[in-house]
C-alpha cells in the first residue's frame, strides 16, 4: 500500500492558534493531507501581540526534520519564520541531505508592524540558501521590495518584481499584493513560473485585520503540491481558499485581530 503524501511545515509555533505552526497544520488538514512539523522557533502570542520568543537549539530542529523524513513520505515542505542564519543553514543543509523536496518558501522578514526581523547575514543566507531553486516563494511585496532591494509602487512593477524574483533563482513566484495602496477595491496577487507561465489572482478586498494569511497561503500552496498540482494551479487553489477563509474569519480572543475560518474554507468533504 502506497504510504499517504504529506507536508512538511518548519516555522515558528503561535501559542494563540492563528498563524505558523497551527495555521499550517489547519490548512493541511482542510486540504486533507497529513501534516508534519518542525519548529524552529517558539512564540508567546495571542491576539494582542508577541510576548516572548525562544529559538530551540539548531540541532534539535536538525533532530525534528530527520524524523520526518525517517518514517513519512514528504510530498512538499512549506518554511516559514527561520529566526537567524545559523537556523536558515541548517534547514538547507537537512533539505539537501534528504534530497531537497518540493519546497514553499514564506520569507517572513517584516513583522506588522513594519519592523524588520532578519539581519543582513540571515537576508543573504535566505537568499543563497533557500531561495535558489524554491518551488514557489510567496512574498509580500514588503518582502520582495527587500529581497530586491527596490519599491513596487504599483501592479506593473510587481510584475517587473516577479520576473526578478525568477531570475534571482526562484522557480515559481506567488508575489502577494494585499499590501499595495493603490485605491483600488480589489486585491491582485500574481504567479509566475520559470516556464513562462504567468497568471493574477484578483479579489475584493476585504476590510478585515486577520493573522495568518501568508502563513495560510503558503501551507495552502505546499498541500496543493502534495495533492500533485501543478504550481501555478496550486497557487490559484491557495489564493481561493485564503479569500474563503478571511471571509469567515472570526475573533476568539479579546484583541482585534481576527483568524481565518481553515474548515470552512475547505467547504464539504
Amino acid at each position: 500500500m502506497n504510504r499517504f503524501p504529506s507536508a512538511l511545515t518548519i516555522a515558528g509555533s503561535d501559542s494563540g492558534g492563528g498563524a505558523g505552526i497551527q495555521a499550517d497544520l489547519k490548512a493541511f488538514a482542510a486540504h486533507r493531507v497529513h501534516g508534519l512539523s518542525a519548529i524552529a522557533a517558539l512564540t508567546a502570542q495571542h491576539t494582542r501581540g508577541v510576548t516572548a520568543v525562544h529559538v530551540p537549539p539548531v540541532e534539535f530542529l536538525r533532530a525534528q526534520i530527520d524524523a520526518c523524513f525517517d518514517d513519512f513520505r514528504i510530498g512538499a515542505i512549506k518554511i516559514g519564520m527561520l529566526a537567524n542564519a545559523g537556523v536558515i543553514n541548517a534547514v538547507a543543509d537537512a533539505l539537501a541531505a534528504h534530497g531537497n523536496p518540493p519546497l514553499v518558501l514564506d520569507p517572513v522578514m517584516i513583522a506588522t508592524s513594519g519592523a524588520r526581523l532578519l539581519e543582513a547575514d540571515a537576508l543573504n543566507a535566505l537568499r543563497t540558501r533557500l531561495l535558489k531553486g524554491a518551488t514557489v516563494l510567496t512574498p509580500n511585496l514588503p518582502e520582495a521590495e527587500l529581497l530586491l532591494g527596490r519599491e513596487i509602487p504599483d501592479r506593473q512593477a510587481m510584475r517587473e518584481a516577479a520576473a526578478d524574483l525568477l531570475a534571482a533563482g526562484a522557480r515559481g513566484v506567488l508575489l502577494k499584493g494585499g499590501h499595495l495602496e493603490d485605491g483600488a477595491d480589489d486585491v491582485m496577487d500574481l504567479f509566475a513560473g520559470a516556464d513562462g507561465e504567468r497568471r493574477e489572482f484578483v479579489h475584493p478586498r476585504l476590510p478585515r485585520d486577520a493573522h495568518g494569511t501568508g502563513c495560510t497561503l503558503a501551507a495552502a500552496v505546499a498541500a496543493n503540491l502534495c495533492r500533485g498540482m501543478t504550481p501555478a494551479d496550486a497557487c490559484e487553489g491557495a489564493a481561493q481558499y485564503v479569500h474563503r477563509a478571511l471571509q469567515g474569519s472570526y475573533s476568539p480572543g479579546r484583541g482585534d485581530v481576527l483568524v481565518l475560518d481553515h474548515f470552512g474554507a475547505a467547504g464539504p468533504a
